[in-house]
């Protein structure tokens, strides 16, 4: 029969492995998650840089900064502070505003707004421009007094 302390010195050695396998986990876990939170952390700086209006800083210490031209297709649509020009949008959100900056706060529909795009009126084409009015929508370049209906604020023409 075994010992009582020979049972329990084995029962230790048990818990003990499992101990620092649980253990070899967590740091695997928790470098994982410091890796997410420095990703988070850079993307919400660069996020938060201004676009369109300084330097974008080398990569390599020897180079030279290289000038950040206006919007591209596809870039990021910045939330509207007072000042900040509709240049600094993509293309398409541009031609959006433009269109109903000249129609002195009068609102448009998407498909209204396709048609002035020079758009097919079919829903493909109509649900994209809806999307990108949203969008502005949601970063205050545009309203949306009534639902599908869009329109530059009141003394903004121009978004600025």
């Amino acid at each position: 029969m075994p010992s009582v302390l020979g049972l329990l010195e084995e029962r230790e050695r048990a818990a003990r492995q499992r101990v620092e396998i649980q253990q070899a986990e967590l740091r695997d876990a928790e470098a994982t998650w410091q890796r997410f939170v420095t990703a988070r952390e850079t993307v919400g700086q660069v996020l938060a840089e201004p676009r369109g209006r300084e330097n974008v800083a080398a990569a390599a210490s020897d180079e030279r900064p290289v000038p950040v031209a206006g919007a591209v297709p596809g870039s990021v649509v910045p939330a509207w502070q007072a000042g900040l020009d509709p240049a600094v949008l993509a293309p398409d959100y541009r031609r959006l505003m433009d269109i109903l900056a000249g129609r002195d706060g009068e609102a448009m529909d998407c498909r209204q707004l396709a048609a002035a795009l020079g758009l097919a009126p079919v829903p493909a084409k109509v649900e994209g421009v809806r999307s990108k009015a949203k969008r502005l929508v949601v970063r205050g370049w545009l309203v949306e007094e009534n639902p599908g209906m869009f329109s530059v604020p009141a003394g903004r023409a121009g978004g600025s």
